[in-house]
């Protein structure tokens, strides 16, 4: 298995480590439980190094990338980023992504690290048909960086005492915690080059930092002295995991695959069907035009149960009961204390408070399809 630059750094700290998407990452430090509620009520720091960086620049990048992606670059200035997806012919998702407009034809590309390999495989074939191909330059960093992420309401309360002053470029802004949601920009840092983005992956405001791989350990360390006294911990995968399915953010290789499309997905607010061809467009336009044959839906139990897990049958509820579909994602949910998940249903069982049932162990528990997020921040 693969690690990143942290791996000493998460035995040394006691992060229970386990396989995921062919790295050795920490899954829990205390509990999933306590690193969710640290993350929602304080702040927490993740590794995601194992994450793929690719850079796309030159002048023709932002022609080949738009016809590659689904959501439209042409709205990004330098700066700024955008969730987005690559498709096959098929409309399947081979990635979901973040793209950011580093520059006016340079581009960064955040892929998911069970995808490095397939990602870029098949963005190096449709760059080899690309007429202006000459125009392109295709960069995989992903073995020479590392990425951290900080997420939860008290991160703006220290995260400029490890990176003091303004951006060198990007977004221009005073202070890091002027970037706003989606923005990305380059800090000074110990005499490196950095780059900072406000995104986050856990319903919660948060940073990522991108940079060279050696720099990443002392980076993790001046962030966590630093948050430590406003309540930072450090949190696993398992917390991550927790976090994105209450706010309903599909995770690859559960809600999205091949054999998904971005429609059946609930993602169509970020597939451009007006900015020209791209590929894949022709079934999506078609799919959005006819409605999927199946639909991404969340549910919460109702009563006590055994958590919901994915690949478990969602069944139709009352008389004449029957399978409808499958768990894509389910857990307990530590902010709701109750089971929670997403899962595929034929439209005609996907709306909002429909009654369900989640086969648990072989039995099967009341759930309600409820709207997306499950979890909402209170006021």
């Amino acid at each position: 298995m693969k690690r990143t630059p942290l791996y000493a750094v998460h035995q040394r700290l006691g992060g229970k480590l386990i396989e995921f998407g062919g790295w050795e990452m920490p899954v829990q430090y205390t509990s999933i439980t306590d690193e969710h509620l640290t993350v929602r009520e304080a702040a927490g720091l993740f590794d995601i190094s194992h994450m793929g960086e690719v850079l796309i620049s030159g002048p023709g990048a932002e022609a080949f990338l738009n016809q590659i992606l689904t959501n439209d670059l042409r709205k990004l200035l330098a700066g700024q980023g955008q969730y987005t997806l690559m498709c096959n012919e098929r409309g399947g998702v081979i990635d979901d992504l973040y793209a950011y407009r580093l520059t006016a034809d340079e581009y960064l590309l955040m892929i998911n690290a069970s995808r490095i390999e397939a990602d870029v495989a098949w963005l190096e074939a449709q760059l080899a048909a690309f007429p202006r191909r000459s125009e392109v330059k295709l960069q995989n960093a992903s073995d020479a960086t590392g990425a951290l992420a900080v997420q939860g309401p008290r991160v703006v309360e220290f995260i400029t005492h490890c990176f003091p002053g303004a951006s060198t470029g990007g977004t221009i802004v005073a202070r890091v915690t002027d970037l706003k949601k989606n923005q990305i920009a380059p800090f000074a840092w110990a005499g490196n080059a950095l780059w900072i983005s406000r995104t986050g992956y856990t319903g919660e405001d948060g940073f990522e930092v991108v940079a060279p791989g050696q720099r990443i350990e002392a980076i993790w360390n001046q962030l966590l002295a630093a948050g430590q006294p406003h309540g930072l911990k450090p949190a696993g995968l398992g917390a991550r995991d927790t976090l994105r399915t209450e706010v309903c953010y599909p995770l690859y290789g559960h809600e999205l695959d091949e054999n998904t499309t971005p429609i059946e997905a609930g993602l169509g607010f970020f597939v451009a069907l007006d900015k020209g061809e791209f590929v894949g467009r022709s079934v999506l336009a078609e799919q959005k035009a006819k409605g999927p044959v199946k639909k991404l839906v969340a549910f919460k139990m109702t009563d006590r149960s055994a958590p919901p897990r994915p690949h478990y049958a969602i069944w139709s509820a009352g008389p004449g009961a029957a399978k409808i579909g499958e768990v894509t994602s389910g857990t307990q949910s530590p902010s709701l204390g109750i089971g929670i998940g997403m899962g595929y249903v034929p439209p005609a069982f996907a709306h909002a408070n429909t009654p369900v049932e989640i086969e648990i162990r072989g039995q099967r528990a009341p759930a309600v399809l409820v709207p997306k997020p499950i979890y909402r921040k209170p006021d």
